[in-house]
């Protein structure tokens, strides 16, 4: 059932890199429960001036999941993101 979620996130981009969130690994957690389904995430830094237009993209991209009819993303910084949690460029 994450899957579908998964792939819908894959959807939202990071606007300074051009890559996913997933990509970015800024996705930090993913749940879901009958028709709710829960996002933790970060940002690439605490004071990111997107961080709003990002938590909204992943609540979109949530809500157009089939079957999902509420969503909830939880910001969060600690563990805090570093590069270490970007994934390899596939060539």
């Amino acid at each position: 059932m994450t899957d579908q979620i998964r792939q819908a996130l894959r959807a939202v981009f990071d606007p300074e890199t051009g890559r996913d969130l997933i990509a970015m690994g800024m996705i930090y957690d993913i749940r879901r429960q009958a028709g709710h389904a829960e996002v933790t995430m970060t940002t690439t830094t605490r004071g990111c001036p997107l961080t709003e237009v990002l938590r909204l993209g992943v609540q979109a991209a949530l809500l157009a999941v089939p079957g999902v009819t509420s969503a909830e993303v939880t910001l969060i910084w600690d563990p805090p993101w570093t590069p270490d949690r970007i994934e390899p460029l596939a060539f």
